[in-house]
């Protein structure tokens, strides 16, 4: 786990304990010769094509986010341009949950996968590497309207409520990244992977509110268009870091539909490429549509409906009575009236109590250890909710520490015993505590019993919110849900390493522009041992080409590309993509752009 005080920057430095965990150092040094030259191969090639179609000047947000064409970024540089625009970045071990993922944007501070995507899936990879999380997502950060749009939904969807499938649904998608970005994988492990996704797909069932905020964040920070239908600009990460998907997303055949509230009702695949893309005329339509959708969810809402919802979840919520008080744990119960507004909400295991996101004193799950339970509604024969009872009104009803008490709800419910502590909280009641206590039903059924020990009765009207999560994060979850499947760790075999050291000469030929004879030697041994590679050829043969050095090597350099793209179907675009790159070089306009 990183030091988060050596990037010294202000939103990495604040980050809760509970974000912390997912952490991981980059190890800068573990990415390889070949590495670089993929993050080069793509951001030319993205510079190329994105400089028309991208909604930003692209070399003007990378250089603002700490990030270069030639070199894959370290994060130290990354957070000392990101801090300031008062936003941050943390690299982490692929996948993350969305919840997290959710609230470090509201935070602001970006998720980076620190692995890189491997040669052969250098177009596009379904797993989060580098390339997309930095060349995608930093450079328009320093769009004001567009962070504070990033931001905001990361504090929305932190409070989103989830299915219990939705994390066997991330752990599927987690596990088929993960292997399809490993080199040892075999074809049936990976159609096996691919078939369990599938499987979760499909028996999801209603989606829930994480899964619908999935697809608005989908459609707009991974795939957003923006502009009008005719001549989109993209803005999207997924489409800035794919350098096959940001120039086919263009077709015509690829429908162009505007961004819109009923946009949630478009899933999507995040292992193909997408059949329609969504345009919005500005970020302000962004947050107008989340603003919509945000009033149908659970934290807003609250209520019986919510509920539910925590109870379908089967992992830990918070419900907030009226009062302010904040039960958290895992919700397996409730009661309705006639109305079907609720009169007890119940939680099993550990469970705890907080007020404004604070833990209250001697309520931790420890304490709570076995769930909790409480009426929820107003007093028989009150015109007054019980949480705005002071202190003389409450002893007016026989409300006094250290004297018996009754209380009876309109749900019928019946707490009797002795009271021990009455807590108050910006002047509203939110929980008294009895001793000796019985509650039931009005149809006699037991709720509580003296034998079980001290009761803590939740005072609130109403369920006025219901979130996913902890109140208290810190004190609750002193860890959340990490994976145990991690990313692949690749040792290279001794033929790799020889050509991890051919990338190495030419970077170091073309930077240092000397010992241009190594070239002759360095191709020969790729025709000869590394038949498979394409991307070094093609520096080699961007060299020849702008120094001139060796025109007959150059020419059969230059025949060996296009003989293999001929017979090598995979690699025909990547190679003359390459060799348009060669013939038509970026650096000339990107001194162009900086100086404009």
């Amino acid at each position: 786990m990183s030091d988060f005080n050596d990037f010294n920057n202000p939103q990495v430095a604040g980050l809760p304990k509970h974000l912390r965990q997912f952490i991981v150092e980059q190890h800068y040094e573990k990415y390889t010769p070949i590495d670089q030259a993929v993050w080069r191969y793509v951001m030319r090639q993205n510079y190329s094509y994105l400089k028309d179609v991208a909604y930003y000047p692209y070399i003007k947000g990378l250089q603002r986010a700490g990030l270069s064409i030639e070199y894959i970024p370290d994060l130290q540089t990354m957070n000392d341009n990101l801090g300031k625009i008062g936003w941050g970045a943390v690299t982490v071990d692929g996948f993350i949950p969305p919840a997290a993922f959710m609230e470090y944007q509201a935070y602001r501070v970006l998720v980076i996968a620190a692995d890189i995507r491997q040669i052969n899936h250098i177009e596009y990879t379904p797993a989060p590497d580098i390339i997309h999380e930095s060349a995608g997502h930093a450079p328009i950060i320093a769009d004001t309207d567009y962070n504070n749009y990033l931001s905001y939904f990361g504090s929305i969807g932190a409070k989103a409520m989830f299915s219990s499938k939705d994390f066997e649904l991330y752990e599927a998608i987690r596990n088929l990244s993960i292997l399809k970005e490993a080199v040892d994988v075999s074809e049936q492990e990976l159609a096996k992977a691919e078939k369990h996704l599938e499987q979760i797909a499909e028996d999801m069932g209603d989606p829930s509110e994480m899964a619908l905020l999935g697809r608005l964040h989908w459609w707009t920070v991974e795939y957003g268009l923006i502009g009008n239908l005719e001549n989109p600009k993209i803005y999207g990460a997924g489409l800035l870091s794919s350098i096959g998907e940001s120039s086919s997303c263009m077709r015509a055949d690829v429908r162009k539909l505007w961004y819109n509230k009923y946009t949630v009702n478009y899933p999507y695949d995040i292992t193909k490429t997408q059949p329609q893309l969504f345009v919005t005329e500005t970020f302000q339509n962004l947050i107008d549509v989340l603003e919509q959708f945000a009033d149908t969810m659970a934290f807003r809402r609250g209520g019986s409906e919510s509920i539910v919802k925590a109870i379908e979840c089967k992992n830990a919520a918070t419900a907030v009575y009226s009062s302010g008080l904040q039960v958290t744990g895992i919700f397996t119960d409730m009661g309705l009236d006639r109305n079907d507004e609720l009169t007890f909400i119940k939680t099993t295991g550990p469970s705890a109590l907080a007020a404004d996101g604070k833990q209250l004193d001697g309520h931790g799950k420890f304490y709570h250890k076995d769930g909790f339970s409480s009426p929820v509604g107003r007093l028989k024969n009150s015109d007054t909710a019980l949480e705005n009872f002071d202190l003389v009104q409450l002893r007016e009803i026989g409300v006094v520490a250290g004297q018996p008490a009754e209380l009876t709800f309109e749900s019928g419910i019946q707490v009797t015993g002795t009271v021990k502590e009455i807590i108050r909280h910006q002047n509203l009641t939110i929980l008294i505590v009895f001793e000796d206590c019985r509650v039931k039903e009005s149809n006699g059924n037991i709720l509580f019993q003296p034998e079980w020990g001290t009761y803590d009765m939740a005072v609130g009207e109403r369920i006025v919110s219901v979130f996913n999560g902890a109140a208290d994060k810190d004190a609750y979850e002193e860890l959340t849900h990490i994976s145990d499947k991690q990313t692949h760790k690749v040792s290279y075999d001794e033929k790799t390493q020889k050509l991890h050291q051919i990338y190495k000469s030419v970077r170091e030929i073309r930077e240092k522009q000397e010992r241009f004879g190594l070239l002759s030697d360095l191709f020969n041994t790729l025709k000869s041992e590394h038949r498979h590679d394409w991307l070094s050829a093609l520096e080699i043969l961007e060299i020849l080409h702008h120094t001139g050095v060796n025109p007959e090597l150059e020419k059969e350099v230059r025949i060996y590309l296009e003989l293999k793209s001929i017979r090598e179907a995979d690699h025909k675009k990547l190679i003359n993509d390459g060799l348009h790159i060669i013939a038509n070089p970026v650096t000339q306009l990107i001194t162009e752009e900086e100086e404009n």
